[in-house]
């Protein structure tokens, strides 16, 4: 089974050359940020999540957390070592403003550090990225009393954090939630419910796990407009802010699953006793408000892990294509047989993938330096459009990137032949494990529907042709050696502004029926643009002078992009006839008739 190798070298060109690190360094925000590092912190973050958290990947697969008796779970060994040694590295806080106990890093590089802990080991990472999300839940609408007793522990890592959305009878539909929260004299709050799908709702690797939970108080209207969000600690705090007495929530089940089996995913129960003690978060009744205000994170975050599991995939792939003789190739020496990666199909379906996993790595670097500008520009109109970008460009990558690494999983499987379907190679692992991505953080339906009918709608569909734009400005200027990728560029364009158009003039089911064929077009185009931009930089250092071992890599980048905008992007751009087909096929049948 291959070791994780960390992308070092292509992490470092895309944030160079599509995040323009250089220039994020100079916000205030990241004054600490010295980018000439930049090289020395992936290096460091690569040695410790390829040595730490990548070892453990296969052990927690064949060996998953478990619930003991008590209600306690026990994770796989080696987890809470390996989780402490990430508290002590700090790679937790790496991405936090140092008023945090951050290290000030901007978030499209913590997004670098993030891929290499995905990838090393889903299962395990998903504990600090739920942690995440409830800190910065926490930092954008907790009250200072509430930031300055739980935001230090969570950004640490001492403390970890959960978000209990999901009930039995509420999965995506968060208005159906029936768990209660009745305010108590003492100006807390008792609640009474049971969560489901809590991702580690209950473990051994951190001293207390901070809850926050969505729920109704009393005199709460029907439907999201009803819900307010809640702090749940797993043990109270004492007078010394120190975990005390144990709240009233547990885990009463674990969930067995096709993927990530070390992750513990927990029925929760609260209140069984006297109520979980609960603590509102901002005002009663703006809790989804609050949970949507983090979601541009989480939903990067969940797109990036398709990223990492698809590149942790290819890897493994590629070295067993390297390795692996069948067959007989024209200059094969008489009896011998030829490697299987000289075999044509097989090259197919490695630069398939190869060329899928830079365009994703691009799309989510690209989008978390969007996220960075919207949040610390100095300029108003400047931190309007990143905002505006950022907003546009999370559904394509949590949806597309979730997608192709379902898809691209497959493929390295499939180098594998029959020995990927025995689990010992460990080749199953990865499709097992990043399937659950695009399902959850929203589906990827719903990122389809979001995409169509709120990001399309900004500025009646200026933002998105604003993109379109640059995306054509790239393939006019494109130089003469990268003349192969303007003809495909320019011909998505096209398609790219007619579907929109189209959509945009056709609200209501038509452009829903074919908002999930959009979303995959529009992320592919831009997923094409970053590509050939990164030729076209690659292209400017080869000229530079670079040789050896850079000049190879230089080379590449332009093949990439070739083979993606040339063979995979008119495969997306083909998806026109289903974007603007229309809801009537797709009423046609009745109910019954579909049986």
């Amino acid at each position: 089974m291959t070791t994780y190798r960390p992308p070092l070298q292509d992490m470092l060109f895309v944030l160079e050359h599509i995040c323009d690190v250089r220039s994020l360094a100079k916000l205030e925000a990241f004054g600490s940020f010295d980018p000439d590092s930049l090289p020395d912190i992936l290096s460091e973050a690569g040695r410790f999540f390829s040595e730490v958290f990548a070892p453990l990947n296969r052990t927690g697969d064949t060996t998953p957390s478990v619930r003991n008796d008590d209600g306690s779970v026990t994770t796989p060994p080696g987890f809470r070592d390996a989780y402490e040694g990430y508290v002590e590295a700090g790679w937790g806080a790496a991405a936090f403003g140092p008023e945090l106990g951050g290290g000030g890093l901007p978030w499209a590089v913590g997004l670098a550090l993030q891929e290499m802990m995905t990838a090393s080991n889903l299962a395990l990472s998903l504990c600090p990225l739920l942690t995440q999300g409830g800190l910065h839940l926490l930092d954008l609408h907790g009250s200072p009393a509430q930031r300055a007793e739980y935001l230090p522990k969570l950004v640490s890592g001492e403390w970890t954090a959960t978000m209990l959305l999901t009930e039995p009878h509420a999965g995506s539909d968060l208005g159906a939630l029936t768990t209660r929260a009745e305010r108590s004299a003492d100006g807390s709050y008792r609640l009474r419910g049971q969560k489901i799908f809590i991702t580690w709702g209950e473990h051994d690797m951190a001293a207390n796990t901070i809850h926050l939970v969505l729920a109704r108080t009393p005199d709460a209207p029907a439907g999201s407009r009803g819900i307010s969000c809640f702090i749940v600690p797993k043990f109270l705090l004492d007078a010394s802010g120190n975990p005390g007495d144990r709240n009233d929530i547990a885990c009463v089940s674990i969930e067995h699953k096709m993927g990530i089996h070390a992750s513990p995913t927990c029925v929760m129960s609260l209140g069984e006793d006297d109520g979980a003690v609960g603590y509102l978060v901002g005002e009663e009744n703006m809790g989804m408000v609050y949970m949507f205000t983090m979601m541009n994170n989480a939903r990067l975050g969940v797109g990036l892990e398709g990223v990492g599991v698809a590149d942790r995939a290819y890897q493994q792939a590629l070295d067993h294509a390297a390795e692996r003789r069948q067959g007989r190739r024209p200059d094969t020496a008489p009896g011998e047989r030829a490697a299987i990666i000289e075999h044509p199909d097989v090259r197919r379906m490695l630069l398939t993938q190869k060329a899928c996993i830079e365009a994703m790595r691009c799309l989510c670097y690209y989008n978390a330096t969007a996220l960075d500008l919207a949040q610390h520009h100095p300029d108003d109109a400047d931190r309007l459009a990143a905002q505006e970008l950022c907003d546009l460009l999370t559904p394509l990558s949590k949806a597309w990137c979730t997608d192709v690494a379902n898809e691209t999983t497959s493929l390295a499987l499939q180098i594998h032949g029959g020995m990927g379907y025995v689990e010992e190679t460990g080749a199953s692992q990865y499709c097992r494990d990043v399937r659950i991505a695009a399902i959850y953080e929203g589906t990827n339906g719903i990122q389809a529907i979001d995409l169509v009918g709120r990001k399309l709608a900004v500025r009646d569909g200026a933002v998105v042709h604003e993109l379109l734009d640059r995306v054509a400005e790239t393939a006019e200027g494109l130089h003469p050696d990268l003349a192969a990728l303007r003809e495909p560029l320019a011909s998505a364009v096209a398609g790219g502004r007619s579907c929109t158009d189209w959509l945009l003039g056709n609200p209501g089911d038509a452009a829903l029926a074919g908002a999930a064929p959009y979303l995959r077009l529009l992320a592919s185009v831009v997923g094409a643009w970053l590509l050939a931009r990164s030729a076209e930089a690659a292209r400017a250092e080869l000229a530079a002078g670079a040789t050896g071992a850079e000049a190879e890599y230089l080379n590449a980048k332009t093949v990439t992009a070739e083979f993606f905008c040339r063979q995979l992007l008119p495969q997306a751009t083909a998806l026109s006839p289903a974007v603007t087909g229309g809801n009537a096929i797709l009423a046609a049948l009745s109910a019954e008739q579909l049986r």
